[in-house]
């Protein structure tokens, strides 16, 4: 296989050893492959981000919830977010205890927010109406409240969430208003929580979060825990040599700031970063075959299985992922690569310089671990993709299995 084909993948040793072509013959295709190596790598990464002794890593299980997934970040020593009940069931399953996951709520149902109380998870809310709402659901209890220090960044508008155009958390000016709600429902305040937006791949705009939220955490005794949000950015375009996020740099300011702050709050209380993307992107590889290439005016096309119900992100977001093309061609061309549903705005990656492909080459969209199959869905009726783990060893496991027609059709009721 060429280098220039594979010159991510082969730099990490992603398959190793697997072929990505038998790996679609025997699986399927599309199909999610994640590489079990690279997984705890990251895991142990972000653990090790700062020397302050209480620091905890909740990863967001929004970004990935494959149950082995969960079971391997587990493993590693990681905690868990939940963003409904539905998260926190399969965290239960993948072994997690109810002190170990925390729910961060946003516009949750009585019902919802009832499951957490029921089951002993720490609930954060978002809003006065929301601590109202658990006052009322459960009176003398322990809650956290995410606020917002006024600071955003994210790599598209849709993913920034905090600043001035947010619809998420309580403004600092509500303080007042939220601790006559406390006192009402005679509520502990235990901890409170930010999140900034989505990846970010300088640390500047984090550490300046991170200031804002603790000049709140200072209107507020007695907290156990404070939660600095998450947002840590992965190069997506590392076929252009993108550089990495400086973690040693960020933690070195990080580990300071909260040393620092500690101290002068008096208590060594537990801070809290919540990755999801730097966890779980750069560990899964989205293989898919190409059906047709074809000319359209000045733009050539590779027509693909990946439609965007398989990967929503360069759609939804305009995001960008590297592609590879697992065939021993040594011409390039420039070429756009687009999916199987309906719709123009279907593509995955626009006018790219590709090794030559033709009708039936298998290609890797690479880094697409991070809200890929988490976002997928039944859009067109096609069914979701299997997803395979590439243990240490190099051993291929399945993890989720291919929807089948009955999958697709089964909560179906016809009419009489």
């Amino acid at each position: 296989m060429s280098k220039l084909n594979t010159k991510v993948t082969d730099s990490v040793n992603f398959f190793q050893g697997n072929d990505p072509k038998k790996l679609v013959e025997e699986y399927g295709s599309p199909l999610y492959v994640y590489n079990e190596r690279i997984l705890r790598e990251r895991c142990r990464e972000i653990k090790n981000l700062v020397s302050y002794p209480h620091f905890s890593v909740n990863y967001s299980t929004k970004a990935n919830n494959n149950l082995a997934f969960l079971q391997i970040v587990r493993e590693e020593g990681l905690n868990v977010d939940a963003m409904s009940p539905g998260e926190a069931h399969v965290e239960f399953m993948a072994g997690f205890k109810p002190e170990q996951i925390f729910f961060i709520s946003n516009n949750v149902s009585k019902e919802e927010m009832q499951y957490a109380i029921d089951h002993d998870i720490t609930l954060s809310v978002d809003s006065l109406s929301q601590l109202e709402q658990y006052g009322q659901l459960n009176p003398g209890g322990r809650v956290a409240a995410r606020f917002n220090g006024g600071v955003g960044a994210g790599h598209h508008e849709k993913v920034v969430t905090a600043g001035k155009k947010t619809k998420f958390a309580i403004n600092p000016e509500y303080i007042p208003e939220f601790k006559e709600i406390l006192k009402k429902y005679d509520l502990k305040l235990v901890g409170i929580n930010q999140h900034i937006g989505s990846l970010f791949m300088e640390g500047d705009k984090y550490i300046e979060g991170v200031k804002a939220i603790l000049n709140i955490a200072k209107e507020f005794d007695d907290l156990e825990f404070v939660d600095l949000g998450g947002g840590f950015g992965i190069p997506y375009e590392k076929l252009n040599d993108q550089p990495r996020l400086d973690l040693k740099d960020l933690g070195e300011k990080l580990s300071k700031i909260l040393f620092d702050f500690a101290k002068e709050y008096g208590k060594e209380l537990t801070f809290k970063v919540e990755p999801g993307r730097y966890i779980s992107a750069e560990c899964s590889v989205l293989l898919g075959t190409v059906h047709a290439v074809k000319q359209n005016n000045v733009h050539k096309f590779a027509g693909t299985d990946l439609g965007f119900n398989v990967l929503a992100r360069p759609m939804m977001y305009d995001s960008h992922h590297d592609i590879e093309v697992y065939n021993n061609s040594d011409d390039t061309e420039e070429i756009t690569v687009v999916g199987n549903i309906c719709e123009s705005g279907d593509i995955i990656a626009h006018d790219r310089v590709l090794p030559k492909v033709a009708e039936g080459d298998v290609i890797g969209v690479l880094d697409a671990g991070a809200y890929g199959y988490s976002m997928a869905s039944n859009y067109n009726n096609r069914l979701r993709p299997a997803e395979i783990l590439i243990r240490e060893n190099g051993e291929v496991v399945l993890t989720r299995k291919r929807d089948t027609f009955e999958d697709l059709t089964r909560n179906f009721i016809p009419l009489k």
